[in-house]
């Protein structure tokens, strides 16, 4: 069974916490973290980790909002 690859966010959905996949050479890419903007055609998505990852709109084959992460065990 093959996967459906669909893109169901938009410029709207500034501050949510997406997961994005995108196109790289060999192969496909992963980032989830909070859409922080979507402008000219460029995602900026803040990773867990502080870091900012810049995806190119015209890169992206699936993208949708998915709900906060879970508290990390051992942490309050």
């Amino acid at each position: 069974m093959a996967a459906r690859l669909v893109i169901t966010i938009s410029a709207a959905d500034v501050g949510a916490r997406i997961t994005t996949r995108r196109r790289v050479p060999g192969g496909f890419s992963d980032v989830v973290g909070t859409l922080e903007s979507w402008d000219g055609g460029v995602l900026r998505i803040r990773r867990r980790d502080g870091t900012v990852a810049e995806i190119s709109e015209e890169s992206l084959v699936a993208g949708r909002v998915v709900p906060a992460a879970p508290p990390r065990p051992g942490r309050p």
